[in-house]
């Protein structure tokens, strides 16, 4: 598995892989039993329909669609950006050996003493979420005297089930994944392109991305990168 750190302003760094769509729950449906693993079909079923629904309208302009359509497809946008986020958390979670790609000006001890403290931070962070969503899970059943489904109730079921497996990604990292680092070139360049207007930057964003076989990479750091004004 590779991590790519990627520089995006001062002296932050953010995580960031691109992995091929999953089962999260690394089970098929055939084993799928019980309703925690209900729950996951689910969940696994409902990100592959959002990544899908992405990709399909993503080349698609705003100015096509009138306003109720434009605000759905920007909601999209966000929930497949959070989802890619947490992927990273979520594939980690069978590995045993990674490398973490960093640009050639950090050295690789620097790099690696950049994950340490971000899969920390992560773990603490899910960890919170998971205790607050569950709670709510809990709070949100009382909605079943209601005629209807359980929206509100599916919606923290389904929060908790990503923070669960963000959390076991970001302890696999810490405790049992083996680290290596390598240095790239293309990460330096990205360096330089941090405070510069992203409808500036996009076509030079998209060639590194290229280079770096990572799809989804503009996107991405249009929307962590931070312009020092």
């Amino acid at each position: 598995m590779e991590v790519f750190l990627i520089p995006v302003g001062g002296d932050r760094y953010e995580l960031y892989c691109e992995v091929p769509d999953e089962d999260p729950s690394g089970a098929t449906p055939a084993n799928d039993r019980g309703f925690f693993r209900g729950l996951v079909r689910k969940f696994r079923d409902t990100l592959n329909r959002i990544e899908h629904a992405r990709r399909r309208h993503e080349e698609e302009t705003d100015q096509k669609h009138g306003w109720f359509e434009r605000l759905k497809r920007r909601g999209l946008r966000l929930v497949a950006e959070s989802i890619a986020e947490q992927r990273l958390l979520w594939h980690l979670r069978r590995q045993h050996k990674a490398v973490v790609v960093h640009p050639e000006d950090v050295s690789g001890e620097a790099a690696l003493g950049i994950v340490r403290p971000a899969l920390r931070a992560d773990f603490e962070k899910h960890r919170r979420w998971l205790a607050i969503d569950g709670v709510l899970v809990v709070l949100s059943a009382l909605l079943i005297l209601l005629p209807g489904p359980n929206v509100l109730g599916y919606y923290f079921a389904f929060r908790v089930v990503g923070h669960y497996f963000s959390m076991r990604g970001a302890r696999q990292g810490l405790d049992h994944v083996i680290w290596t680092a390598r240095p790239n070139d293309a990460l330096s360049d990205l360096r330089t392109l941090v405070h510069v207007d992203p409808d500036q930057r996009r076509s030079r964003v998209e060639a590194i991305a290229a280079r770096l076989e990572l799809a989804d990479l503009r996107r991405f750091f249009d929307r962590v990168a931070v312009r020092v004004i």
